[in-house]
């Protein structure tokens, strides 16, 4: 201390050395080592195998925490348990908070949220990604109504960032209570598997008031909320896969709304053939076969990044590269329930279908679908409300939109899938494509029904074969719909790839006119 009572630089210079030192060691050595036994990365070393080295720069590392009940005015961490910056990814910028769970279970106070919400406006700002890498138990009991308005304030960005920029969330650990909302409101969720669950009431509250006696995992696992809820769009077996699998998205995806999605040239020629394509296709149309076997063939080698995969599998969505460019494919899946749409498959298809639209990635859909699901589950549900959203979303959509129909399209669903008249820029058809009111046999038995009961009972099944293949040849064939200007042109399947490339290639270069559109603040999706 100087004879003033000024601390000099080298004083200084050494105390911010021991307040940073704090900083990197957040809830202290025994929590950390508490994290690392649990099998989970601490929040710096999440970000470090996450960004690029050398190139995340801290914000508002020093701010704490200002309540004093409940002994808090004796707990206080540099940073409040959330670690928040911008770094590069591939060279691109993005916005990242990282939240600490070595610090009160990284449970989120009014300091702590009102860096998530910092952080979010430097992202729209700046119009980059953010990145939430969540571990957190939720709200901060100890300071009670102020953590759940700072919550709320973070919420609401989350929603004016929605459609703007893109939002990445990856669940490593907790996130219980009110928290879960942040994630459920932005664009992809990632969960580790065995170490992270969300829910809204926990299973002791469960217990008190169900009755129900239920495991964290059995709750709001990762594997419950990929092939149940449908709120996880990814899910990966640890932390170090699960910041990879942050790279591979972010790599298709564009920094904001008005940017293109990255090219990138993955060496796979536009123009090549395959003639394995012609023979994918069963010649029985009863039998089945695995849609995304085509899809891999088609897209660029190796390309094919799946959404939901375990979720609604008669549909499949996700992101591929054609020619390097980024596109969003949608597409039944005959091997699950014959590829027909339901509830969840509806759900799945209409909100991919509306981020592509957010972020400039051209859509391009596979058709085999034989219609909706019948029964009372799905009826009481809600199919009518969940299958208008596909419509609504492929009608509203401004991004180059091509359509093949593989084999089956047939009633409401064929008009669902982005067929000419909900706005497809093409449409091409296979030769094996049936595209009708209802499948042949449904159809025959409608409007054959007289001749058919008329007709003696041993001759009635080879009557009713006859008729069907009758109405294949006449009604459900792709050249009727062609003839009628519905379909583009029927292809053959192994041109499949250099055509989609050539015509994608020309509609990103045109723009679409929105001059016909009556203005509206927005249009009330079926939800």
């Amino acid at each position: 201390m100087g004879e003033k009572g000024y601390k000099s630089t080298e004083e200084l210079i050494r105390e911010l050395e021991e307040m940073r030192k704090k900083a990197l060691l957040g809830g202290g050595l025994e929590a950390i080592e508490k994290q690392h036994q649990a099998g989970k990365l601490t929040a710096r070393e999440r970000i470090e195998l996450l960004l690029d080295k050398d190139s995340f720069v801290e914000l508002d590392a020093f701010m704490v925490h200002r309540a004093t009940e409940f002994g808090m005015d004796k707990r206080k961490v540099l940073g409040d348990g959330i670690i928040t910056g911008l770094g590069r990814i591939d060279g691109r910028l993005v916005a990242v908070y990282a939240q600490d769970a070595t610090f009160m279970g990284g449970s989120i106070g009014e300091v702590h949220a009102n860096k998530i919400s910092r952080i979010l406006d430097r992202a729209m700002e700046l119009g980059v990604p953010i990145i939430g890498l969540n571990d957190s138990g939720g709200a901060r009991i100890q300071e009670g109504v102020a953590s759940l308005h700072a919550i709320g304030e973070y919420f609401a960005r989350n929603v004016r960032a929605s459609g703007v920029i893109p939002q990445i969330i990856v669940i490593m650990g907790p996130c219980a209570g009110g928290a879960v909302y942040s994630p459920a409101l932005g664009d992809f969720i990632i969960m580790v598997e065995k170490t992270s669950y969300m829910f809204i009431t926990g299973p002791r509250v469960v217990k008190a008031v169900m009755g129900e006696d239920v495991s964290f995992e059995e709750l709001g696992g990762a594997e419950v909320h990929a092939k149940l809820s449908g709120v996880a769009d990814f899910t990966a077996p640890n932390d170090v896969e699960a910041l990879n699998l942050v790279k591979r998205l972010l790599s298709y995806l564009p920094s904001n709304c008005l940017e293109d999605p990255p090219f990138i040239d993955t060496g796979d020629p536009p123009d090549r053939v395959n003639e394995e394509l012609n023979y994918m296709i069963p010649d029985d149309p009863r039998k089945s076969y695995d849609i995304r076997n085509i899809i891999n063939v088609v897209f660029d080698k190796g390309s094919f990044l799946e959404v939901k995969k375990d979720f609604a599998p008669n549909a499949v969505v996700g992101f591929a590269r054609l020619a390097g460019f980024t596109v969003g494919v949608v597409a039944n899946q005959p091997a699950v329930l014959a590829g027909v749409l339901d509830i969840d498959s509806s759900d799945k298809i209409a909100r991919f279908v509306r981020f592509c639209d957010c972020f400039n990635i051209p859509i391009i859909t596979f058709v085999d679908v034989p219609g909706y699901l019948p029964g009372t589950k799905q009826e009481h549900g809600g199919i009518i409300r969940h299958g208008a959203k596909v419509i609504y979303a492929y009608s509203e959509a401004t991004v180059p939109k091509i359509s093949i129909i593989v084999r089956k399209a047939y009633g409401g669903a064929y008009i669902a899938m982005c067929s000419k008249s909900l706005g497809a820029d093409v449409v091409f058809a296979y030769p094996t494509a049936e595209i009708a009111v209802m499948g042949p046999e449904g159809a025959v038995e409608v409007i054959y029904r007289k001749e058919i009961e008329s007709a003696e009972p041993s001759k009635r099944e080879e009557i009713i074969s006859q008729l069907i293949r009758e109405y294949r040849a006449k009604f459900a064939n792709p050249y009727v719909a062609a003839g009628l200007g519905y379909v583009n042109a029927v292809i053959e399947p192994k041109e499949t790839r250099p055509i989609l490339a050539k015509t994608l290639k020309m509609y990103m270069k045109g723009k679409r006119s929105l001059l016909s559109r009556l203005p509206r603040k927005h249009g009330n999706i079926p939800l």
